[in-house]
């Protein structure tokens, strides 16, 4: 899969911050936890919260809505490490940030 254009590198949430990005018909969230930043789902699986708008708390991507915590990595969801929301590579080339999604 080619990894395709998301957003200026400058539009990258700040430290310990998320945002909520389009990518065509699909929002994706990116977090930037310590400095390393990266993409999942922006859908929390419990009641469909936007993660996006979320926080970052102890390295996790916490829901606004009921709390589930989802490592920013994997998509992996804190109480059971099965349960996770879709992961994306990403990278940053040219002062771009480009994803990889299927």
């Amino acid at each position: 899969m080619p990894f395709v254009p998301l957003i200026p590198e400058s539009k990258l949430p700040g430290n310990n911050e998320v945002a909520e990005v389009a990518c065509g018909d699909k929002m994706i969230c990116i977090a930037n936890v310590n400095g390393a930043v990266s993409a999942i789902d922006n859908v929390c699986l419990h009641h469909g919260g936007p993660l996006g708008q979320g926080v970052v708390h102890d390295g996790k991507v916490v829901c606004p809505w009921h709390g589930w915590e989802f490592d920013p990595k994997t998509g992996s969801v804190g109480f059971n490490p099965e349960i996770r929301v879709a992961s994306y590579p990403l990278k940053i080339e040219n002062g771009q940030v480009l994803i990889q999604i299927e």
